[in-house]
Parts: C-alpha cells; structure tokens; sequence
C-alpha cells in the first residue's frame, strides 16, 4: 500500500522511484502482479502515463520552452518510459492483467507513445502494446480502415526493432478474414515482413507469425508471397528451419505448414511433409515455451491427413508424445497440446489406436479430465472422442468402465461450454458401445444431464447432447429406450424436431430414428400425445431444403411403416398433400432429389408401406399411384446409386410389376 501512496505523491522523484520498484517486484512474479492488481495498482499507473501525456502535450502548444519544462519533460519522458514498462509486465502472459490494463484505458495512451520524438519512449510504448497484442482479450485492430491502415503501415517503416515487431504483432493478432489479408496483401505488406526476415531474431519471429496469418487458408495470398524476390521468398522460410534459436525454427515450421495446408500447389511432396513431422517433434523436447507449442504445430500438419498421420506412426510419434505425457510435471498448455497431438494421429487409423492403448497411458488421458486447467479437460475429451472410435474396443466394451465414465459424466456440468461439447463427443462415442453396458451411464445420472443439455441455450451444446442420446438409444433394450423415453417426453422431441438450427433438427429426427428401430412396439412412441411427433416430423419434411433432414425424417417414417397396418396407414396420412390435389407431396421431391442417400431412404418407406403380406399394401399403393410415386420408381431401374437400385429390386420382388403393368 505504501508504494500506491507513493506513486500519488506530488514530487516527481518519489512516483519515479515507486514506478520503478513495482515494474521490479511484478517481472515474471504471477503472484505479485495479481497483489498489485488487486490494490488498484493498473489504474493508478495508468493516471500516471495519462497526466504526463496531457502535461507534455501542454508544453507543446506554449511553444516556449523554459528551464523548468526542460526539467518536467524529463520526468515526462521518464514516467512515459516507466509507465510503459509497468503496464507491459503486468500484461505479460497474465489475462487479468490485461483486462486491467485495457479496462483502465490505457491502450489509447500507450499508442500516443509511438509518436513521441525520444526513441527510448517510442521503444517502452512498443514492447508495452506489444505484450498486450499477445493476448486474445485485447480488441481486435481494425485493419480495413483508411488512418490504420496508415498507421500499421508506418509502424512497420519504423526503424525501430521493437515499433516493426509491434506492427507484425498487430497483423498475428488482428488478421482474420480473407479480406483483411488480401487488403495488407495489396498494400505491400507482404514485402515489409519479408524484409524482417532478415533482421533480429526477434524481427524474424514476428515477421514468421504475421506471415502465417496472412497466409491461412488464402492460396490467393500465399502464390503472391512465393513470387516475391524471384521466388526466394519460399526459400527464405525454409532455410530458417535450420536457424540457431528454437523459436525461430518452430515459426518456420509452422509458417510451411500453413503455406501447405493453404495452398494445393505448394510443399506438397513427401520429403519436406517428412522433414516437417521430424522437426516439430524434435522441437518437444525443448524444455520452455517452444517444447510447450511445438505439439500444437505438429497438430496442424497432420489432422485430418491419414498420410501423414501414417508416417507419425511410422516415425513412432505415438512413443514419443506418450513418454512426455508421463512426466507429471507438464506444463498445462504442453500437456494440452500433447493430448491433442494424440487424439490426431488416433483420429483415422485403428492401428494408430490400436498402438496408443498397448503404450499404458490411457490411465493418464481418464486423470486429465479432472485437471484444473479447462484447456486439459477439453483436449483429455477429444482424445478420448478419437480413440473411442476404435469399432472392435467398443464391441469388446473396453471403454464402458465407471473410471472413465464417471469423471466424462461430471464434465456435463463444466461451467464452460467448451468443456461440455468435448465431454458430449466422447460420451457420444462410447455409447455407440454395442454391447449391454448402457446402464453404466444411466446409473451415474447421465440421461438427465444429457436431457437437461438437449434445452440449453447454447446450440452446439443441444446439438451434441442429442448426438449422445441418439447413440444412447441405438440398439438399446426395449426397456432401456422406454425409460429414455420417459424422461425425455413427446413434447420435448417434438419441440427439438422444430428447432432453429437445422443442424438440432436432424440429430432430433435420428435420435426419433433410433428410437423406433426395432420392436414394433416402439413404433408407438410417435403416436403419444396425439401424434405430436409425427405432426412434427411432417412439418419438416414439407417444409426443408437440408437434404440431412429429408433423409432422417423419412427413415423415421420408414421406420414408422415398418409396424402394423395402424402404422402404415398413419404414414400415408403424412404422405398424403395435407391442402389440395395441386401441392406435390414431399416424397416426389425427394425421390428425384440429386442425393442419393435421400433416393435411398424415401424408397425405404414405399418399401415398407406396400410389402406384399400386409392386408392394406393393394390400397396404398394405388394412393401411391394417384401421387405420381409409381413413374418415379419405375425410373429407378437405372438408377447410378447402388442402393437405389437394390430397392428398385425389392419392390420387383414384392409384386410391384404387377401393380405397374
């Protein structure tokens, strides 16, 4: 409290003195900065900086300068340089301390600094916002307009290391859309940050970040870059993967990485892929921060590449990340990352799975569940999520125990989003388990939370809840699907079915699907509350452009017309144009539909409603007739889908050419 007193103090040396000893006591010390902060020690720096501005700024419009404003512009200059490196350090690396300093509105003042004529003030201005642009919480720059445009331009002219660092460091952090690349693109900023490459190491780094979030996802951009300088841009990044500092090298690799995840033409050849996974996992074992990140950038190369995630198996990736993960002195965002790294090379190879499960550590995958840091839990989720999707595991019922599913379960009530969709995708996953263990869930109270999670606020969150509950009801017992039944009622089913998001009312329609697969008195479901589902299921079909939602909701009303002569008649009622003889039925819609997964699924339920051994099946199929149905199926003799065709056969087979004759 009493370096607080002192930074209010009237004479100029005492604020001085007190600036410097909280910068002192605060660099790399998390637990001072968060005493400090809780003191009020950000605002009052920051009244500081903003009353040295506005006396400097004073002088400047007096025009005469005197002896005593000599004297008070080097206490200006002083605080300026002071208070910067104040609000930098409790910036770094530490969130609340950059919600503090925006919150105290210092971001304005700092930026003032870099146009003050002292270049030490410029350089304490730079590396502050520097610091602070390090962070996602701090606003993003708007790039597209005119004056910072300018102003990003100029900083990135400077001569100074620290202001051009700032520049490239406000390109990382505020370079988003497609747009706002090709814009800094046309402006010549592509040129100004290969320049960089060949400054500092701290240049250089910079200059690597900012060009790999220009280049992400743009090939328009990246072919752009690979001209410059004759085509020596490219080299350039390359031959920094052989640079001296760690940092350096990791940069580099992840910059090739994203040229190559962007761009179809370029790095595409098998040697530099190899030369790419090799790096990014010798980087690992770098002790700080760059050994912390480099599973992240390993991520990136292979995720949803099977080729490349064969040669991580082949280059014994999964040993590798798997000794690390056995260190119990990980950093958070290292162990993070390594769970990450191992949910992508598990992600499409069974002998990747296979291989990971024989290495003894899944027990340390279950025990990051329950990690304090959020960003742990979700990764431990997703790569739970990737090597449950082991088909002979989950048949054997390896994945159905109460030590993973227990912590899985408690996840459901994880006060972050993020955390809840992770912990639903791999609870997804086990319950396709195909053998009885279903209960398992059941009994640790994981129905009602997915339940409760189907009425979330939050779309993704209702989403994947009903993904679960659709796996939860696939092939499960008649009694295990009356008692879901039960707790999620008609109505709610109902409801989700209409919901907003196309996205909910699919996994509704298959979670309904799923339920009514099988027994024939399951079918019954869809006709409680008078038929509130049905009506529900109808309204979609007439109404939908989502070929996803066609398809579920005519396998629910194939499904439907699978049980008794009720049953079916019930589904032609839906078939049936519910205003006049002139609005088309829905089925001949999907029937001449370009997906043929849709053809499939609406042949299902003509299937179903004209089977040969049920009494009404002459009837219907001369309503069929009067629908136009009849034409569209005999067109299906040549039709390019296989499945289609096979149906096209079944009716053959069950008297359709008589009824067409």
């Amino acid at each position: 409290m009493d370096l607080l007193n002192r930074l209010a103090s009237l004479d100029p040396d005492i604020k001085l003195k007190a600036l410097r000893e909280v910068k002192n006591q605060i660099i790399g010390n998390r637990t001072k900065k968060l005493a400090f902060l809780k003191l009020g020690a950000i605002p009052a720096v920051a009244s500081l900086l903003a009353a040295a501005i506005a006396e400097a700024d004073s002088q400047l419009k007096n025009g005469e300068v005197t002896i005593a404003d000599k004297n008070s512009n080097y206490y200006n200059n002083n605080t300026f340089i002071q208070s910067a490196a104040v609000l930098g350090s409790f910036a770094c690396g530490f969130d609340d301390g950059v919600r503090a300093v925006l919150d105290a509105g210092a971001l304005p003042y700092l930026i003032q600094l870099l146009s003050n004529p002292d270049e030490k003030v410029v350089d304490a201005g730079a590396r502050s916002l520097r610091m602070i642009y390090q962070s996602k919480l701090t606003p993003k720059y708007e790039i597209l307009q005119d004056k910072k445009m300018e102003f990003l331009l100029s900083l990135l002219n400077s001569e100074s290391e620290n202001v051009t660092g700032l520049g490239a460091s406000i390109i990382t952090h505020s370079c988003e859309t497609s747009l706002e690349q090709k814009s800094l693109s046309d402006a010549g900023v592509l040129k100004k940050l290969l320049g960089l490459l060949e400054g500092s190491f701290s240049q250089r780094d910079a200059s690597l970040e900012s060009l790999a979030a220009l280049f992400r996802n743009n090939p328009e951009v990246v072919s752009k870059f690979v001209g410059q300088e004759s085509g020596s841009a490219l080299s350039s990044i390359i031959g920094l993967t052989k640079d001296r500092y760690p940092r350096t090298r990791l940069l580099a690799c992840m910059c090739l990485i994203v040229i190559r995840n962007s761009s179809p033409f370029y790095l595409q050849d098998v040697g530099i892929k190899t030369k790419l996974l090799y790096l990014s996992l010798e980087l690992l074992d770098d002790p700080g921060e760059v050994g912390d990140e480099a599973p992240f950038v390993f991520s990136s190369l292979i995720m949803e590449k099977e080729d490349l995630q064969k040669l991580a198996f082949e280059a014994n990736a999964l040993e590798k990340f798997s000794n690390h993960l056995q260190n119990s002195r990980l950093h958070p965002k290292r162990l993070q990352g390594i769970l990450l790294a191992l949910a992508d090379i598990c992600s499409k190879l069974e002998s990747c799975r296979y291989r990971f499960l024989s290495l003894e550590v899944w027990n340390m995958v279950t025990n990051a569940l329950t990690h304090d840091s959020a960003g742990v839990r979700t990764a431990a989720c997703i790569c739970i999520r990737s090597v449950t999707r082991s088909i002979k595991n989950l048949c054997a019922g390896y994945f159905m125990n109460e030590v993973l599913v227990i912590p899985l379960v408690q996840l459901l009530n994880d006060s972050l989003v993020s955390v809840q969709v992770a912990a639903l995708g791999a609870i997804s996953n086990i319950l396709v388990d195909f053998t009885t263990g279903k209960s398992t869930f059941v009994q640790c109270g994981a129905l009602k939370q997915l339940i409760q999670l189907s009425k979330s606020m939050e779309s993704t969150v209702r989403l994947n809840a009903l993904w679960a509950l659709k796996n939860m009801v696939f092939l499960a017992d008649d009694r295990c699907k009356e008692g879901i039944f039960m707790e999620l009622t008609a109505s709610l089913l109902a409801s989700l079915i209409c919901d907003h998001n196309p996205f909910v009312q699919e996994q509704a329609l298959a979670l309904v699907r799923n339920l009514i697969d099988g027994c024939i008195s399951s079918v019954e479901y869809v006709f409680t509350e008078n038929g509130i589902i049905l009506d529900a299921v109808r309204k979609q079909l007439e109404s939908t452009s989502k070929a996803e939602i066609g398809i579920q909701g005519m396998y629910v009303l194939g499904n439907v017309a699978s049980g008794n002569e009720f049953h079916k008649e019930a589904v032609m009622q839906q078939l049936l144009p519910q205003v006049d003889n002139e609005n088309q039925s829905f089925i001949i819609k999907f029937l001449q539909s370009n997906d043929s997964r849709l053809r499939t699924a609406a042949v299902w339920a003509i299937v179903n409603l004209t089977f040969p051994s049920s009494p009404g099946a002459f009837r219907r199929l001369i309503k069929l007739r009067s629908l136009g149905i009849v034409p569209e199926i005999r067109n299906m003799v040549n039709d390019p889908c296989l499945d289609v065709k096979v149906l096209h056969l079944s009716n053959v087979d069950c008297g359709f050419p008589f009824y067409l004759s």
